[in-house]
C-alpha cells in the first residue's frame, strides 16, 4: 500500500493506499496520525492527488503559503 505525503498550504497530509482506496490522515507536530475530515475520490489516479488538495484547499492559501506540494 503506497504512502504518499504532501505540504498542504502548510499543513502536512497524507495520503495511504491505492486508486480506488485512498485513505487521509493529517500529521501532527508530533508526527502523530489523525483521520482527516475530507475524502479522497476513489475514481482518483496517483498523480492527481496534488491537483486535488490544491483544488479542495485552495481557501488556506497565504502570501507565505501559496502551494500544494509532494514531500519525497
Amino acid at each position: 500500500m503506497g504512502q504518499h505525503r504532501f505540504n498542504v498550504f502548510g499543513q502536512l497530509v497524507v495520503i495511504k493506499g491505492v486508486p480506488g482506496n485512498w485513505s487521509a490522515f493529517l500529521l501532527g507536530p508530533d508526527g502523530k496520525r489523525r483521520l482527516a475530515d475530507f475524502v479522497v475520490p476513489a475514481s482518483l489516479a496517483e498523480d492527481e492527488l496534488c491537483r486535488y488538495l490544491s483544488d479542495l484547499f485552495h481557501e488556506r492559501a497565504s502570501s507565505t503559503q501559496h502551494s500544494v506540494t509532494r514531500i519525497r
